[in-house]
């Protein structure tokens, strides 16, 4: 069983890649789809079979590799972790396929797009069921490969192209710490079996490795290099400057990518590598400050944002800060939980501007929009429950709220009742970064579905102002916008539930007094975990007034005063320009990396290979081969005393030689 939830999506990328032009696009789709939702559902069995009942364990595969003491095998480790995140792949990708039969109808390679999203799901799927860390890299690896190829999945666009190859670049940046990670893991413990390593792990404790003239602690480095590629994949800051420009892709791309899979996967290493970290403090107060770092960075750039999909990416990017700074102190299970949670309401909000672009004949621009909630009532339904979800509206004293309100607030208790100084850094970020989300969320959701509508504007050209994405198709009038298909529908349907009641069914399981028998030690737990912890009033209620505070702003800005915003845009202060422009890191990277690398390869192409080795090598080789053969050829006149004159020179030559050093007496 546990091989059939990884294999079915690699044999259904298979099926519909090679054979996708025998069998058509609607085969294609239909042969991934059923087979996901076949691995969806042996996933929802293992998930209670192992998280619930206690049972799973390792199922040896094959021996991969075997050199020398170095032993590799190809094994699936399937316990509560596992469990989780299987649940997690397999139920958002599953509903993606469904989704993109109805939003991908009108492109011609469908069956090269579903077998990019099964070979995606396979290798995260490879991932999460690695038993040691040089399987796991091989998940890590076809994951960034396919998000290349889904990416850049519309290569006519020279955008999409350059997102395709930013997220591979800035992906391999994170993958070599990871990888410098992984080669001092075998280093330090002669082994990359999970098991092995975590049990050796308590020993290494105080111990130091030697750099260059500097002794540093072992297991510190050891964490801070795997948690390099956590940062990588997980878009952390420094390491984030790919997953906006993700957006080029289409959109169910972003929601596989964003919600649950790829930019879980830094998560999910921290979390599995919890006994590592929890020896290593120093790690996790690094892993807590950039966590809490990029859940306040990212939440105050999605502040104004006007593309639907770009304020969604943003968002992305702060939630995964919110679970690395459960995870830096110490609060594995609540950072999973989040991580649980956030893959039903993000894929739902993906989703659903998905439903929204597909209305809108593809344009994405909010400004764009506005009034449709007449139109298409059912997705401004969804998209409600996905920012209630989000932005984690709840009762505190009551304890009823959407997902989000049982996750999130979850995080930031655990940051208050870490008593530590980085701790109090993360409570203060992650309660304002809730007010920024706040604000964001509900701005997108007016600017969308309520006030006037704004796709007919005229341009200060006198043109009809023209959609800049997907198949590039014009701003509908508001007539002309339509609900989505039944096949779009149903999986936000279905992802709504999940954005509801997730919080509430599983709170007790992952963070509440069934934890320990949940996870089963899977991930770390602290000392305290699962006990009722009381908070002062001030920090239970923080999340709900900070919550309220971000939407009485928006509803004022966007419902009460719409004329007053484009008028502030237009001034473009110092703070919004800095904040429309993502910080300018971009624009630094470009200046410090990008500028130099290309002056540097275009100087060692021109001048190293091109005038230096191709110059005295090949190319100047058969240049002088040229020259003498040119002059050679000169003597082939035709004149008989010309030949005569050469012969002549000839003898003379090699009387010459016979004389002077053939050895004559």
């Amino acid at each position: 069983m546990y091989t059939a939830i990884v294999f079915l999506p690699l044999l259904g990328s298979f099926i519909a890649g090679l054979f996708g032009r025998v069998i058509g696009a609607r085969a294609a789709e239909l042969v991934t789809t059923v087979l996901l939702f076949t691995s969806a559902a042996l996933s929802a069995y293992v998930f209670y079979d192992v998280a619930m009942m206690g049972h799973g364990g390792i199922v040896h595969l094959a021996t991969w590799i075997g050199s020398g003491d170095f032993q590799a095998d190809w094994a699936l480790r399937v316990d509560t972790l596992t469990a989780v995140m299987l649940v997690v792949v397999t139920g958002v990708s599953s509903l993606v396929h469904l989704y993109s039969i109805g939003y991908m109808h009108e492109d011609p390679h469908r069956a090269r797009f579903f077998s990019y999203l099964s070979l995606f799901t396979f290798a995260m799927l490879m991932l999460v069921t690695s038993n040691n860390f040089l399987q796991m890299f091989f998940g890590w690896e076809g994951v960034g490969l396919a998000s290349y190829l889904l990416i850049g999945f519309w290569f006519q666009k020279p955008e999409a192209n350059a997102a395709a190859m930013k997220a591979f670049v800035v992906n391999r940046v994170g993958d070599f710490g990871f990888a410098l990670g992984i080669f001092g893991v075998w280093t330090v413990f002669g082994t990359l079996d999970f098991d092995a390593v975590f049990a050796a792990a308590p020993g290494m404790v105080g111990h130091t490795m030697q750099f260059g003239n500097w002794q540093l602690d072992t297991l510190t480095t050891l964490c801070l290099l795997l948690f390099v590629g956590a940062m990588g994949k997980s878009a952390q800051l420094f390491l984030h400057t790919w997953l906006p420009d993700a957006m080029e892709g289409p959109t169910p791309v972003s929601a596989l990518i964003h919600a649950a899979t790829m930019v879980t996967a830094g998560v999910f290493l921290v979390c599995r590598c919890s006994p590592m970290f929890q020896l290593a403090p120093d790690a996790l107060t690094f892993v807590t400050f950039i966590g809490a770092t990029t859940a306040f960075f990212a939440a105050s750039v999605g502040l104004f944002q006007n593309d639907i999909k770009r304020v969604i990416a943003y968002s992305t990017c702060s939630q995964l800060g919110y679970m690395f700074a459960a995870a830096g102190v110490g609060a594995y299970n609540a950072a999973m939980f989040h991580l649980f949670t956030h893959a039903f309401f993000k894929a739902l909000l993906f989703l659903g501007a998905g439903s929204v672009i597909h209305a809108m004949h593809h344009e994405q621009d909010m400004r764009k929009m506005g009034g449709l909630a007449r139109q298409i009532p059912f997705t401004w339904a969804m998209m409600l429950i996905g920012n209630l979800a989000l932005t984690g509206v709840g009762i505190p004293l009551l304890g009823i709220g959407a997902a989000g309100f049982y996750s999130k607030d979850g995080i930031i208790n655990a940051t208050y009742l870490a008593g530590t100084g980085i701790g109090s850094y993360a409570f203060t970020l992650t309660v304002v970064a809730a007010l920024m989300t706040s604000f964001y969320s509900w701005r997108q959701f007016l600017m969308t579905f309520h006030g006037p509508y704004r796709g007919a504007a005229v341009d200060e050209h006198g043109h009809e102002a023209h959609g800049h994405d997907d198949h590039g198709h014009h701003t509908p009038k508001l007539s002309e916008v339509h609900e989505s298909p039944m096949v779009m529908l149903i999986p936000l349907l279905i992802l709504s539930l999940g954005a509801l009641f997730a919080g509430a069914l599983f709170n007790h399981m992952f963070a509440g007094e069934g934890v320990h028998e949940f996870w089963r030690g899977a991930v770390a737990l602290g000392e305290h975990a699962g006990e009722e912890h009381h908070l002062p009033l001030w920090v239970e209620f923080a999340p709900f007034v900070v919550t309220i505070i971000g939407f009485a702003i928006a509803y004022y800005y966007y419902v009460l005063h719409p004329d007053v915003p484009p008028k502030l845009a237009a001034r473009k202060g110092m703070l919004y320009t800095f904040l429309y422009n993502k910080w300018y890191f971009d624009e630094i990277y470009d200046f410090l990396f990008v500028k130099p690398a290309v002056k540097l390869g275009r100087f060692l192409w021109k001048k190293g290979d091109g005038l230096v080795i191709d110059g005295f090598g090949p190319d100047g080789v058969a240049a002088r081969v040229l020259d003498v053969t040119k002059q050679t050829v000169r003597f082939q006149s035709g004149y008989l005393y010309h030949y005569a004159f050469a012969m002549l020179i000839g003898v003379v030559a090699l009387m010459s030689y016979f004389l002077f050093w053939g050895g004559a007496q």
